[in-house]
């Protein structure tokens, strides 16, 4: 990681401290160059004395003296000399020494650690695959000092309950496959720092979910694919390279390969029932920042701290209605829109959380009341009321199930960024209850969920047929799911301009950027949680 810490302090604690990694073309492509060196070859105690050269393979070599531990790509021994060789992918750089100081300094711990191993080593090759060519460096006491230096900088930065700050402005930012995770030119936006915000990782993701609804069906692994099967039959199939969550809706069997196959990889597996309540997930190994979850805790615990982010995820909430109400309900009273801004102003006065609820169930109240008249006028369903479990009529079914949806996303994206979304800042814990989940989509329900049902009504997407109405409730029928779930795809994969860093992704993506906002607010990496507003 020494090498990590040279070129960016800050991508060295995500990945070292925090256990935080998503890969890029750049290094699925440094791994696929390392395979021929990563086979280890023959051991280093064997003689060398006769003058011939021991080629070693992927030697592992540690020091307690220096409290470091080193891969070897390749180990040329002759005599009582040891050469560390260490391969990267790319072009040998045109400046002085035809190599950037992280790389030197990674090879220099490596002759290091040589050297405490009882070796004698004055230098190292650094051997550039894409053009096949070796560089020597020589172990210069300049380079031997800004080593230990890096080494005692790296041990005491582990020490800190948060990173180092983000680099500023800096085109080492570009290409690295932790831009996403790091986000330095909105982290440094949050604090007045940069000259301009750059959208450093793609507005969408390829990888796309699969929604498994009804009875009957069975998920399959086979070579390297998913496959939904029914009745014999096989219905769909992903390969896994493209799956980035699978949510099953009512009763399906999945395959222990299958499930085990998807864990490896990172990729959720969410449990709902018919009418689309969350009941839970499966997933791999948790998220390994336990300092962020330590964070939520103690904000969670703290009065005042929950309710500063609280106010905010609130007040996010009513301003976004009121966008709603202002763009869909042309006969919509000045009044109410005024009252709105008025009670948003009011989340930011509160002070406790107690207050905040009588807040946003006055906004509710006028948000809900002119809901109708969003709603066109062939539309053949009425609203008058919010009501749940069992919703009354198919507008409220619609808006549950489309809840629902929104909460599985917030819930998998609050678990990859390291999150506990069982323990909130506003909605309090209980038990099966996604608080932190609920927390975060609440600036999210009127311009994602509450969007596509107004849309899907009002296109004639969702008609009659489409649910199931009896005089318990309302439910959907199974092609009516598949209808929301579609329109719901479309809505949470536009592409919206960022109000704040004035960039273009996704409403998925915008997501992710608001829930590790979350976490830098939580860690005081940044003064206070912005909610993201639409225009």
């Amino acid at each position: 990681m020494v090498n990590e810490y040279v070129y960016c302090p800050r991508l060295c604690y995500i990945e070292w401290v925090q256990g935080e990694f998503k890969d890029s073309a750049d290094t699925v492509e440094g791994r696929l160059g390392h395979k021929r060196v990563d086979r280890p070859g023959t051991s280093v105690q064997e003689d060398a004395m006769d003058g011939t050269v021991i080629h070693s393979r992927s030697v592992t070599i540690g020091s307690t003296n220096l409290g470091a531990i080193a891969k070897i790509d390749l180990l040329e021994i002759e005599g009582e000399v040891a050469t560390p060789v260490d391969y990267k992918k790319g072009k040998m750089p045109d400046n002085e020494f035809n190599a950037y100081l992280p790389e030197m300094v990674q090879l220099c711990v490596q002759g290091l650690l040589l050297i405490e191993n009882g070796f004698k080593t004055t230098g190292g090759v650094i051997y550039y695959i894409a053009s096949k060519k070796r560089v020597t460096i020589s172990f210069t006491k300049e380079l031997i000092d800004k080593t230990k230096e890096a080494l005692a900088s790296m041990k005491n930065m582990i020490d800190e309950d948060r990173p180092p700050p983000p680099l500023v402005d800096s085109p080492r930012c570009y290409g690295c496959s932790l831009a996403s995770i790091c986000l330095p030119d909105e982290t440094n936006a949050m604090k007045g720092v940069g000259e301009e915000i750059r959208r450093l990782y793609p507005s969408r993701d390829d990888q796309t979910p699969i929604y498994v609804i009804g009875e009957g069906h069975s998920i399959r692994k086979s070579e390297g694919r998913i496959e939904i099967w029914k009745e014999g039959e096989m219905v769909a199939d992903r390969p896994l390279n493209d799956i980035s969550q699978l949510s099953v809706y009512g009763s399906a069997n999945i395959t222990i390969p299958a499930m085990v196959e998807l864990m490896g990889r990172g990729v959720p597996i969410g449990f709902f029932s018919h009418s689309g309540w969350f009941n839970g997930y499966a997933i791999g190994t948790f998220n390994k920042n336990i300092g962020l979850r330590m964070a939520q805790f103690k904000t969670g615990f703290d009065g005042t701290l929950s309710n500063n982010i609280a106010k905010m995820m609130i007040y996010g909430k009513i301003k976004n209605c009121r966008t709603l109400l202002r763009r869909n309900d042309k006969e919509c009273p000045s009044e109410s829109l005024e009252t709105l801004d008025l009670l948003a102003e009011r989340c930011l006065e509160s002070k406790d959380n107690n207050s905040l609820l009588g807040i946003e169930g006055a906004a509710a109240q006028i948000y809900f009341s002119r809901f109708n008249n969003m709603l066109k006028s062939n539309c053949p369903f009425d609203f008058n009321e919010r009501n749940k479990r069992p919703a009354g009529d198919p507008v409220n079914a619609a808006l549950s199930y489309s809840y629902g949806m929104l909460v599985k996303d917030v819930f998998n994206c609050l678990l990859l960024v390291g999150f506990d979304p069982y323990f909130g800042v506003y909605h309090r814990p209980k038990h099966g209850k996604p608080a932190l989940a609920l927390d975060l989509m609440e600036e999210f329900r009127p311009i994602i969920a509450d969007s596509i049902v107004m849309t899907a009504f009002n296109n004639g997407e969702l008609k009659e047929s489409d649910f199931i109405i009896t005089k318990i409730g309302t439910s959907f029928s199974q092609n009516g799911k598949k209808k929301l779930i579609a329109a719901y795809e479309r809505r949470i994969n536009t592409e919206v301009t960022h109000p704040v860093f004035g960039y273009t992704v996704s409403y998925r993506r915008i997501i992710e950027v608001q829930a590790r906002l979350l976490g830098r607010a939580m860690t005081r990496e940044i003064d206070s949680y912005q909610p993201f507003l639409t225009r």
